[in-house]
C-alpha cells in the first residue's frame, strides 16, 4: 500500500469521500477501520494520508486526518 496525501473536495455520501492528490488526480476513499472506532471525523477540506492499492489506483482508504490549527502545547 502506497501513502499519498491529498484534500478531500466532496463527500456523495454512503461513507465515500472524493480526494484530490497533489498531482491533480481524484481517488474513491473511505475511512479506515480505527479511524471510523474512534469516531475521527473528516470533512471537506481536511487534508488526509490515504492508503492506495497497487491494483486499484482509483480506490484507497483514509489513513490519517491531519490536525488544524496551531500545534498544541508540549509540557
Amino acid at each position: 500500500m502506497t501513502k499519498i496525501d491529498g484534500v478531500i473536495t466532496a463527500m456523495p455520501g454512503g461513507g465515500t469521500y472524493v480526494v484530490t492528490l497533489e498531482n491533480g488526480k481524484t481517488v474513491d476513499s473511505k475511512l479506515c477501520g480505527k479511524m471510523k472506532q474512534f469516531k475521527i471525523r473528516c470533512g471537506v477540506g481536511d487534508q488526509v494520508t490515504i492508503g492506495v492499492s497497487q491494483y486499484d489506483l482509483t480506490k484507497g482508504l483514509i489513513l490519517f486526518r491531519k490536525r488544524k490549527g496551531p500545534p498544541r502545547p508540549t509540557n
